[in-house]
């Protein structure tokens, strides 16, 4: 019997996984790209995330969420390297 992959769980891996790698590339083609620089965005992402006072709806939170573990994820990767 075939497993059923639920939409919200394939959004938000191909989310996930396409905002990982564009981090990856812009750190190595950007030199002046910094941990401090991804801490801003992030920053900035959870106030827009906070601030849904009219409903974003499904797909947009499932996005605003994997976006969100995308920067958590390099950035807690890069510190490590550190």
């Amino acid at each position: 019997m075939a497993s059923s992959v639920d939409w919200r769980d394939v959004k938000y891996e191909a989310v996930f996984e396409q905002e990982i790698r564009g981090l990856l590339r812009r750190r190595e083609s950007d030199s002046s790209c910094t941990v401090a620089d991804l801490e801003g965005v992030l920053q900035h992402l959870y106030h827009m995330d906070g601030a849904d006072w009219v409903g974003r709806g499904e797909v947009q939170d499932i996005t605003m969420a994997a976006t969100i573990a995308a920067y958590e994820h390099i950035i807690a990767q890069w510190k490590a390297e550190k």
